[in-house]
C-alpha cells in the first residue's frame, strides 16, 4: 500500500513539474523558431498545411516563430496573378498568425517577377533562399524541409 502512495506522489510531482515548465515558457521563455524550406510546386499545399498544424501543435500563434523560405518552382504558386484561392487564403491566414514568407531573389529574377507580383506579405531573400536558410539556422531556427 505504501508503494502505491509513493508512486502516486511521484506521478503527481512529475505532472506538477511539467505544468511549471509550460508556465515558465508562457512567462517569457524563448519560443521555438522554425524555417520551412519550400521549393517544389507540388508540395505547396502540403507545406502550408504542415505549418498550420505546427502552429496549432505548439499552442497557437505566438507560441512559435516560423519563416517560410520559398524558391524554385514553388514560388509560382505565390504569383498574385496565378495564385489559386486556396493558396492565397491559406497564406493570408498564416501571415495573420505570424508566419514570415520569404521569396528567393534569384528565383524571382529567373521567373521575371517583382515583389509586387507576389501575394502580399513576402520579404525578399536578396542573397538567395539557401543563403537565407543558412542565416536563419545561425540565428537558432530549426530547418525543416517537408
Amino acid at each position: 500500500m505504501e508503494r502505491r502512495k509513493f508512486f502516486g506522489s511521484l506521478f503527481a510531482s512529475g505532472a506538477g513539474l511539467l505544468a511549471l515548465g509550460g508556465a515558465a515558457r508562457a512567462k517569457g521563455a524563448e519560443v521555438p523558431k522554425v524555417a520551412y524550406h519550400l521549393s517544389d510546386l507540388d508540395k505547396v499545399n502540403f507545406v502550408l498545411g504542415n505549418i498550420s498544424n505546427h502552429i496549432a501543435g505548439c499552442g497557437g500563434p505566438g507560441d512559435v516563430m516560423i519563416a517560410l523560405v520559398v524558391h524554385g518552382s514553388a514560388l509560382q504558386a505565390f504569383h498574385a496573378i496565378d495564385a489559386v484561392a486556396d493558396v492565397e487564403n491559406h497564406l493570408a491566414v498564416l501571415k495573420g498568425e505570424g508566419v514570415n514568407p520569404i521569396a528567393c531573389a534569384i528565383t524571382m529574377k529567373a521567373q521575371n517577377v517583382e515583389l509586387d507580383d507576389l501575394l502580399p506579405g513576402f520579404a525578399v531573400a536578396e542573397k538567395g533562399a539557401v543563403v537565407r536558410l543558412s542565416e536563419l539556422q545561425q540565428q537558432g531556427y530549426v530547418y525543416l524541409r517537408p
